[in-house]
């Protein structure tokens, strides 16, 4: 780890007064740049460099859901208009994005030149898993019309995504959700893993909990047997496809290769798993004797993450994604595995005490004051190259706030509960 300077004001260290200023600013903030979300159709466009929606994206099944899922902890902080755009991103969700006919959501709606809507031939878990956090956070935060969302998502979750016999779930169908396509893949399944363990949070389901531990032991099991790399596309059998887009590296939701950012917010889903199911002593630093191994997991995820991906080309941050051994494909940064890490390091610092994720945390936070925060227009960028200047070739734009807001409020929160119950309670 390297710093361009010494830190003298304690701004980038956790449980320091100046760190809670700054990130409470970053919170804020963030929360202004995304007030013109919503999209004259509903839901939730694409933003731009200013916070201006690009038309050229159309709405965003996946933003609406993240944006929803935002502003309703933004409602349970008090920051004005949040309900507005809550209950806009609800409706959306309830109206022109969910498929009457077939059943699900579409991934997102786009205006032809024609003037009709082309909404893709696709319906995805990651979208869907993305629909239960949605109307989990809403709920708690009083919305009209969360609890019905919650329940057709669970209910259209259940039937066409979740693999009982696997303990997994499945990826893509056709639009019709007549076929299901052989492709598997581990992001879908990471947060499945978050909405189940929000929904267990919210709803006292505690058999979501256990949908997320199924899932937990398979990404360790796997990520174990790889050197601590998790291999992320699978086929229909659940064997690792370790060559999976070799010819599109950087594919923005399906890279080649190891995606160091997974193994570091996987780290932190994982221990919010463990402790949560099996309990830990907060005052201490310990957890208990069946937690222990998958706190373990999470320790060296995050180890092997850091040490491959930091700096991995001379440069402060994290590269996109390496080879199997370890070594750079993709140099960009891309912001949300900052905001994991600062998420998962502040989390480990708190369950195990390490003063080494402690400085990570430092570091982290740097980096976003140093290159992603965007203190003259607001929010952080989402893409740099190697040299850590603005890209726009996979992220154009500053699409939503859901990885860079969280990590405003999650180190300062139980990490044994998701944040938006987190924050209700605290």
């Amino acid at each position: 780890m390297t710093s361009t300077s010494v830190d003298r004001t304690g701004k980038y260290e956790l449980d320091t007064q100046a760190n809670r200023v700054f990130m409470t600013t970053q919170a804020s903030n963030l929360l202004n740049f995304g007030r013109g979300v919503a999209n004259p159709w509903g839901g939730a466009g694409w933003l731009d460099d200013f916070g201006r929606l690009d038309p050229s994206e159309g709405v965003q099944t996946w933003i609406s859901c993240r944006m929803a899922h935002v502003y309703s902890i933004g409602t349970l902080l008090g920051f004005p208009g949040s309900e507005k755009i809550v209950d806009t991103m609800v409706s959306g969700l309830r109206g022109m994005l969910h498929d009457k006919e077939h059943g699900g959501w579409y991934p997102s709606l786009t205006l032809r030149s024609d003037g009709s809507l082309d909404h893709g031939t696709e319906k995805l878990c990651y979208t869907h898993a993305f629909v239960m956090l949605a109307a989990t956070s809403a709920l708690l935060a009083g919305r009209p019309g969360a609890k019905r969302l919650l329940e057709d998502a669970i209910e259209t979750y259940d039937r066409f995504f979740w693999d009982e016999d696997e303990g997994l779930a499945v990826d893509t169908w056709n639009t019709e959700m007549t076929e299901l396509d052989g492709y598997r893949g581990v992001n879908a399944n990471m947060h499945s893993t978050e909405a189940f363990l929000a929904i267990a949070d919210v709803t006292g389901d505690e058999s979501f909990r256990e949908r997320a531990g199924r899932i937990v032991t398979h990404v360790v099991e796997w990520a174990k047997a790889n050197n601590w790399r998790i291999p992320e596309h699978f086929d229909e059998n659940w064997t690792p496809l370790l060559d999976y887009n070799a010819d599109k590296k950087d594919d923005q939701f399906k890279p080649y290769g190891a995606t160091p950012g997974h193994g570091i917010e996987w780290s932190r889903l994982i221990t919010q798993w463990a402790i949560s199911t099996y309990g830990w002593d907060a005052q201490h630093h310990r957890v208990s004797a069946k937690a222990q191994p998958y706190v373990d997991a999470a320790q060296h995820l995050f180890e092997r993450a850091v040490r491959d991906a930091w700096q991995a080309d001379g440069e402060p941050g994290l590269v996109y994604t390496t080879d199997w051994q370890g070594r750079p494909i993709v140099h960009d940064r891309m912001h949300w595995t900052v905001a994991e890490g600062i998420n998962a390091a502040a989390t480990l610092y708190q369950v195990t005490g390490r003063d080494f994720f402690r400085s990570w945390y430092a570091t982290f936070v740097r980096y976003v004051d140093e290159h992603l925060a965007d203190h003259v227009n607001g929010s952080w960028w989402h893409q740099l190259d190697e040299h850590n200047q603005v890209l726009r070739t996979v992220w154009p734009g500053k699409s939503d706030l859901y990885h860079a807001f969280q990590s405003t409020l999650i180190p300062f929160n139980d990490p044994a509960l998701s944040i938006t119950p987190a924050v209700a309670r605290g």
